[in-house]
């Protein structure tokens, strides 16, 4: 097995000044650094535009599920093109934006408008007495949405928006295609450069896996905690 997994290909320098295990743990850091704003960016995008498809607005309606269907159709790979190659072209202002910030709000975009999704059909599964007892208790729309409808909701939506945070993790190696030194970026130079494909990817799997079952964890400690008395269940 020792002479199968050559481990010590990690301490071997890489020519500039760094190990090839420093490099993964800066890749690692990339890739981490773009999920997470990346998610900061759907969460905060995927509720608003969430709740604006459930008023009772039109126009707003009509903003909201363009905005969704926009994202959610079109794949993720050919948006971060669009950002990186196309929109730059047309706001010349755009060409000094560093290639982190693009990928970046390609992937917060698209994955606000899954987001978008989970916190309409979460808002819709409550009884519409919610959004009445509110009103009736001299709350306005907002505060009624604020402090009754809202946390009600994302109690119900804790376990697909933990999918859907793992699932940015995971999407966040489509940044590699505009030379993002991110755990795809790496796993793929430092395979050609060592011929020891095994062990790097191997180690790049591992990260992938241990980022994305923290999610995991961190969100079913969260469900536990906001569960509702009665409640049965968790997320897994």
């Amino acid at each position: 097995m020792s002479s199968f997994f050559q481990w010590k290909i990690f301490l071997q320098d890489t020519g500039g000044g760094q190990t090839y295990l420093q490099w993964l743990i800066s890749a690692w850091g990339w890739t981490l650094a773009v999920s997470f704003c990346s998610w900061a960016i759907a969460i905060i995008v995927g509720v608003f535009i969430g709740i604006i498809r459930t008023l009772p607005n039109k126009f707003l309606l009509f903003i909201g599920n363009t905005w969704t269907e926009v994202f959610r159709n079109i794949p993720l790979i050919i948006q971060i093109f669009i950002w990186y190659h196309v929109i730059p072209s047309i706001f010349l202002s755009l060409r000094q934006v560093p290639p982190f910030i693009l990928v970046v709000i390609a992937l917060g975009f698209f994955t606000s408008a899954r987001i978008s999704e989970l916190v309409k059909a979460g808002m819709e599964s409550l009884s519409k007495g919610q959004l009445q007892a509110g009103l009736a208790l001299g709350l306005t729309r907002s505060q009624t949405y604020r402090y009754i409808l809202l946390p009600l909701a994302f109690r119900i939506i804790i376990p697909p928006l933990t999918s859907e945070s793992m699932n940015i993790i995971k999407n966040s190696s489509v940044a590699f295609a505009v030379s993002i030194s991110e755990l795809t970026m790496f796993a793929l130079q430092a395979g050609e450069e060592t011929s020891r494909n095994i062990e790097i990817f191997f180690a790049t799997t591992f990260l992938y896996f241990v980022s994305a079952f923290a999610v995991n964890r961190l969100a079913l400690y969260i469900e536990n905690r906001l569960k509702l008395p009665g409640a049965i269940g968790g997320a897994r």
